[in-house]
């Protein structure tokens, strides 16, 4: 068995749910040498998350936005938190309910999700920052 641990970076996006399981595979060629392992993504920001969910329809995406932005709104009076703005404290929660990881089987070489699985960042603030991640491959 063998452990690799590297940092990739994603460019910055707009508030929204991003398909980007194809970023991640491109940054790891490593994936190409594991026969049967485990891909481990954690996301190193409070105000975006990790999630797995629908790969072929865009629409999917731009309804998780929907559903989130007012499930949580922004700039809401009970909020103490605002440093970073009337979206800072909604990011916040938006990425403690989703999560900050998500792990992945690895089968030959490939991701063995689901037929229309895929890794979606979502990015909680209006104009996000570059995007750093700790991907950990566990495998043989």
């Amino acid at each position: 068995m063998s452990i690799l641990q590297k940092e990739i970076i994603l460019p910055a996006r707009r508030r929204g749910f991003y398909l980007i399981t194809p970023d991640i595979v491109s940054q790891l060629p490593e994936l190409n040498a594991v026969r049967t392992g485990v891909l481990h993504i954690f996301i190193k920001h409070t105000s975006a998350s990790l999630t797995l969910n629908e790969n072929a329809d865009p629409a999917v995406r731009k309804d998780f936005e929907n559903y989130f932005t007012r499930t949580i709104p922004d700039g809401a009076s009970y909020y103490e938190h605002d440093t970073e703005g009337d979206d800072d404290m909604p990011a916040h929660l938006k990425a403690s309910l989703l999560g900050s990881s998500v792990s992945i089987p690895i089968t030959n070489g490939t991701l063995n999700l689901g037929m229309w699985q895929g890794i979606y960042l979502c990015e909680h603030h209006n104009y996000g920052d570059e995007r750093e991640f700790v991907c950990t491959i566990i495998g043989e």
